[in-house]
């Protein structure tokens, strides 16, 4: 375990030196996650993420995103929900930003095989950007494993579907990692993540916090 998490952290420092070309670059993603639960059937999801093409440099993209969950059982919800994307399209220059606007719908599904955990998430995602609109299918199968009490590894595959004419297939995100669970509300995120987009493959370390809240009455 100690392994893992010393090999992750020295790649958390590490930085290729290339300046012009960003498959050349370790980036990184800083992330907030949260879920609040304000009934056994509602809660609120909310998210923040800054992107960088580089450690600490070049912020590629920020994004914010809040939904509502509606559970239907213990192992099926769905959550509806709006977010925002502040993009820089260029790499190591200045301009090339656009927002974008979204709306979006979740499936999601969890289950056990023993100490094995699988999770399901189909998103569709409706963009407004630039005077345009786009549409995304987004399918994630993610896997857990419990290490300790505390910690656990994950390791999970995304691809994206684009149905606006031309290629189908918009990109897939592949990432691995381990969770902390610093105290019953707060989880700490050390990962990896390999971006296949645009016949690119980007390289990214994710540092991320997630906040679990409950606000139910007490009974």
């Amino acid at each position: 375990m100690k392994k893992i998490v010393v090999l992750l952290t020295l790649l958390v420092f590490f930085q290729v030196n290339a300046q012009e070309n960003p498959e050349k670059e370790l980036g990184i993603w800083y992330m907030y996650n949260g879920s609040h639960k304000l009934t056994d059937k509602f809660s609120i999801k909310s998210m923040a993420h800054f992107r960088f093409f580089e450690i600490g440099d070049d912020l590629q993209q920020y994004i914010l995103r809040f939904g509502a969950n509606y559970k239907f059982n213990k192992n099926f919800s769905a959550t509806l929900g709006y977010a925002f994307l502040d993009t820089d399209t260029s790499y190591g220059i200045q301009g090339g930003t656009f927002g974008d606007h979204r709306i979006y719908e979740d499936l999601l599904a969890n289950h056990k095989l023993g100490e094995l955990s699988f999770a399901h998430r189909l998103r569709a995602e409706h963009r407004f950007f630039n005077s345009q609109t786009g549409h995304l299918l987004r399918y994630q199968l993610g896997l857990g494993y419990p290490i300790s009490k505390k910690w656990s590894s994950y390791i999970y595959d995304e691809i994206f579907f684009d149905f606006d004419g031309g290629d189908a297939y918009n990109q897939n995100w592949f990432g691995l990692g381990v969770k902390y669970q610093l105290s019953k509300v707060v989880k700490l995120q050390l990962g990896y993540m390999s971006i296949n987009i645009n016949n690119q493959n980007l390289d990214r370390i994710q540092l991320g916090i997630a906040i679990s809240t409950d606000h139910r009455k007490k009974k």
